[in-house]
């Protein structure tokens, strides 16, 4: 008994080293392979990996250690360190300058008013810039664009706005001409209508008043006319079928048909060919929708979207897919 007593007290001891030993070698151990092994750290998804098996040791860690910005630029390209926002190079200070903000409240309410007094009082020259930039970004915003639009967006403005002062004109209908012709130069064209929708007060006649505005004078700084994109009815009939809940058979039967409408003598804006084509696919489909949605979402009138089919009318066999609909419910739509 004593004998065997002791077997298991040594074993118990050797378990617990090789425990001891494991803990402190916990990072480079890997279970699955049963032996020490190399691993990988992935930073962006907090992952500790085994480089020998692939298995996952530990997921989602947070790196509690302190960051700090390192503004040296030596070290930029293998600074590991996030700390800090980023540099806007459109403003003059790189968009690190500090507001004084109000308290809500206790013995240093009136030391902040003043502060702030002071510092609004101040000669800032990005003051008119960051918020016609904030404007900008909430338009943008409103309409689902992508960051990019709204960097080209400011960047169109911004060189507006070195070249001639602006005061005097309408400052919205500025920054809507601004939006309009960076989604026309990122090919995500919108309509006017859809821009005059989240400016207040602004009419579609003063956005095209602007946006000449805006392009003769950078044509003069770049020596040349200035490239806006072509538009096609294409770049607006999947948003326009998103909106109205069209299948998905419907949507490419729509975009097939407006790619072989653009073969045609049509003189119809690409608007409106678009709206017509998706009144002509909804109705060839079995979820019909009345006219008056298509107007609502397309943002082209009844009539202009009754002409436009009339146009098209002659050439609806040439147009729409065979796959889709058969001629003889071809025939029926047109009589």
């Amino acid at each position: 008994m004593i004998f065997y007593y002791k077997i298991k007290q040594r074993q118990k001891k050797k378990k617990k080293k090789t425990e001891r030993r494991r803990e402190k070698m916990e990072d480079s151990y890997c279970p699955d392979c049963k032996r020490l092994t190399e691993i990988v750290f992935d930073h962006s998804a907090g992952d500790t990996i085994c480089s020998e098996c692939g298995l996952i040791l530990e997921a989602h860690s947070v790196d509690e250690t302190s960051e700090w910005r390192t503004f040296s630029n030596e070290s930029s390209d293998h600074d590991p360190n996030r700390v800090g926002g980023p540099l806007n190079p459109l403003l003059a200070d790189g968009g690190l300058s500090t507001t004084i903000s109000k308290t809500n409240g206790g013995s240093n309410e009136l030391l902040s008013c003043s502060l702030g007094k002071w510092q609004s009082r101040g000669a800032n020259p990005d003051r008119n810039r960051i918020q016609a930039f904030k404007s900008i970004a909430a338009m943008a915003d409103r309409l689902g664009l992508v960051t990019t639009i709204k960097d080209r967006a400011n960047e169109i403005y911004k060189k507006v706005e070195d070249q001639k002062p602006l005061k005097g004109r309408n400052q919205d209908a500025i920054l809507a001409a601004c939006l309009y012709i960076a989604c026309r130069q990122e090919n995500k064209a919108r309509t006017v209508k859809e821009i005059c929708s989240v400016v207040n007060g602004t009419t579609k006649k003063e956005i095209g008043r602007a946006k000449e505005f805006i392009v003769k004078h950078l044509e003069v700084e770049m020596g040349h006319s200035m490239e806006m994109g072509t538009i096609h009815a294409a770049d607006y009939l999947r948003r326009f079928c998103s909106n109205l809940g069209m299948t998905n058979q419907a949507v490419k039967a729509a975009h097939e048909a407006v790619q072989k409408s653009e073969e045609l003598d049509i003189r119809r804006s690409p608007i409106s060919i678009a709206a017509a084509v998706i009144y002509i696919i909804i109705q060839l489909s079995d979820d019909k929708k009345p006219l008056k949605d298509i107007s609502v979402v397309t943002q082209v009138a009844e009539g202009t979207i009754k002409n436009s089919y009339k146009d098209l009318s002659p050439h609806l066999s040439q147009i729409i897919p065979s796959w889709f609909a058969k001629e003889e419910d071809i025939k029926n739509l047109h009589s």
